[in-house]
């Protein structure tokens, strides 16, 4: 333990802080941990990997998203590791993804040679009923074959490969017992309590205490492969040739998904389609869900405490990730995450937890994991979240939203919603004259914040359209009547005398949040309080032009330390920038966040304009979400003069 005390200084911990003065550590302070952006990201739609720079699987929890890691170095460098890779050479010359998936190719050059490592968690045809991660929604043609492949390939010389297999179970607490379970040593069993791997590969393996390890000399043409499964039986590629064909499934399984979203032709289709893939890598097959990142424990602010697990589904993310799947023509996906939010258990008054397990499951109690340096020294890890049972009255409006997107697109009102829709509207009705924690989750005192005062209105308005949609024009004509009661009510109370929107009606504080107001609809662009509340965001919350959620300085959020700026906010400006219109300063922005993506084209949730690093979990669904949304705007913003 204290020698993990002592890693977490070097990393850039609490005596680091100290070492610099009072600031928090910055995010380029020389670490081991690899920048967050520098990382890739696998799916295949029930978990997820991280794979940094040199070749080291960082991040692997299985069966699924929110399951204990078994690869775990992103929070602690002794929490296990899955490095295939050039031996002895730790920086690649490039790495991209193969375009339209979310397999990554790997090109490295050594003295000797050169090698190209293609990575994939494979998808392939469905065989019967999934007993690894059993289905609620109906199967699909494809599914996870829980095995992440790795084939490299040498394109000229000769190059020695690596790989060492090096899980910890149990978030780093359980070491493996490894077994080599066949006479010519290619396939060896990784056991950790209740949890088991199999590492198979056509390398001669040997086990080191808690890894196993391989090396082999590759000569021009040749290639060779190494295969993590979990599957039942611990299925696996025979052979390199399986491999890469399992490889190849994969490829054809993103392509043939993304054939089916609409996506402009224009500059912006790039960005949109790997927001896309992004987005649909972060979704639960089994259930329908989305979880909000991948990650748990990436620090918000260097070296922080603001670090959370945000591993499971937000009722906020479903107006957004509902109008993004529908946007782009992917209304098998809405559907499905519809009918998980329908399958939702509801608290005693009929209303919606903020958040749900993957699984549906409402308890999410959280709690630290100590034994952990936490990413760069920033503590405590923590898994689970202490939000979940939090009241924040915008996940009334947020849910009705999503229903009303949802019924105008099949252009009916699906019988299981109309109970959910009763239940969000009384609730709403019940609550929206009370303080809570707002959609940032504050954990200091309730406040009156506009913003949820703001969904409380439109999940009145959404109601009583759902309720016309319906035919019932009496309980319309009600719920009516309170979503502009709401309605004044901001408007008397919400305002500063500048006209601008503020955080909550205490203070005059600017809150990103407000910028919903626009997106909403509460205003049109062309009242003269929208455009003066989106500018004093835009000229007064931002740091070098990206959007802050608030000052901390500010705001009474029961944590200590300073953020990066969100990227959700920025993209939020874009959209109502486009809203009340100022086309050429959203395009501006638009641009300026485009050229801030990680390496391979996704956002962290924050970014820190001092460095220009991202913090916080990653990759996050809400920033893709939120782009993709900005992306649109602007694009028929710049075609609607052609209609």
């Amino acid at each position: 333990m204290a020698t993990r005390k002592q890693r977490a200084v070097h990393d850039g911990g609490d005596d680091a802080a100290s070492a610099e003065g009072t600031e928090s550590p910055s995010a380029a302070l020389p670490s081991p941990f690899p920048p967050i952006a520098e990382y890739a990201f696998l799916s295949d739609c029930h978990t997820g990997a991280l794979v940094a720079p040199d070749g080291g699987v960082g991040w692997l929890c299985v069966p699924r998203f929110d399951s204990a890691s078994v690869f775990g170095s992103l929070l602690d460098r002794e929490a296990g590791v899955f490095r295939f890779g050039p031996f002895g050479i730790n920086v690649p010359t490039s790495r991209a993804y193969e375009p339209g998936t979310n397999v990554v190719v790997t090109t490295w050059r050594t003295p000797s040679g050169w090698v190209v490592v293609r990575d994939a968690l494979t998808m392939g045809p469905s065989k019967g009923r999934d007993t690894v991660t059993p289905h609620t929604r109906p199967p699909a043609d494809d599914d996870a074959e829980h095995t992440l492949v790795r084939v490299a390939e040498c394109l000229g010389g000769r190059v020695e490969m690596e790989v060492v297999c090096e899980p910890v179970f149990e978030y780093g607490r359980v070491p493996a017992v490894w077994k080599v379970v066949d006479e010519a040593g290619h396939i060896a069993d990784a056991q950790g309590g209740d949890s088991g791997l199999r590492l198979q590969t056509d390398l001669s393996v040997g086990v080191e205490g808690g890894r196993v390890r391989g090396r082999h000399v590759l000569h021009a043409g040749e290639r060779v492969y190494c295969a993590l499964s979990w599957a039942e039986g611990f299925a696996a590629p025979a052979d390199v040739d399986d491999a890469q064909q399992r490889i190849d499934a994969t490829v054809a399984f993103w392509r043939h998904w993304l054939d089916g979203a609409r996506v402009p032709d224009h500059r912006y289709r790039e960005p949109i389609q790997r927001s896309a893939l992004a987005i649909k890598g972060l979704t639960y097959m089994p259930t329908g869900a989305t979880v909000a990142a991948l990650t748990t424990g990436l620090p918000e602010t260097p070296g922080g405490e603001r670090n959370w697990d945000y591993r499971y589904s937000w009722m906020r993310d479903s107006t957004f990730t509902l109008q993004a799947l529908h946007w782009l023509n992917l209304d098998w996906e809405a559907d499905e995450f519809m009918q998980f939010v329908a399958d939702l258990e509801r608290n005693d008054d009929g209303g919606m937890q903020i958040m749900y397990g993957i699984d549906g499951r409402r308890d999410l109690t959280e709690s630290t994991l100590d034994h952990l340096s936490g990413y760069a020294g920033a503590r405590p890890v923590r898994i689970g979240n202490g939000a979940f049972d939090q009241r924040q009255n915008d996940v009334f409006g947020a849910v009705l939203d999503a229903i009303l997107l949802h019924s105008w697109r099949s252009r009916r009102l699906p019988r299981r919603l109309w109970p959910i829709v009763q239940a969000q509207a009384t609730c709403a009705t019940a609550v929206w004259r009370e303080p809570d924690q707002g959609i940032w989750e504050a954990r200091g005192k309730p406040q009156h914040y506009v913003s949820s005062k703001l969904m409380g209105w439109v999940a009145l308005d959404r109601a009583a359209k759902l309720a016309h949609l319906r035919g019932d024009a009496d309980l319309s004509a009600t719920w009516q009547a309170t979503a502009e009661e709401i309605h004044a009510d901001v408007i008397e109370h919400g305002l500063t005398s500048d006209g601008v929107l503020r955080q909550h009606y205490d203070t005059d504080a600017l809150d990103a949040s407000t910028l919903l107001a626009p997106i909403f609809g509460f205003l049109p662009g062309t009242d003269e309080r929208m455009h003066a509340s989106v500018m004093a965001i835009a000229n007064d919350l931002t740091e070098n032009g990206y959007v802050l959620r608030y000052r901390t300085d500010e705001t009474d959020d029961g944590l200590s330390g300073k953020e990066g700026t969100f990227l959700i906010c920025s993209y939020w400006l874009v959209s109502a920038l486009c809203l009340v219109g100022e086309l050429q300063r959203a395009r501006d922005l638009f641009e300026r966040l485009l050229r801030i993506a990680s390496p391979l084209g996704l956002y962290a949730e924050e970014f820190d304009v001092d460095t220009g690093y991202h913090l916080g979990n990653f990759p996050q669904a809400f920033s893709h979400l939120a782009l993709i949304e900005a992306a649109g705007r602007l694009i028929l913003a710049e075609w609607r003069p052609e209609f």
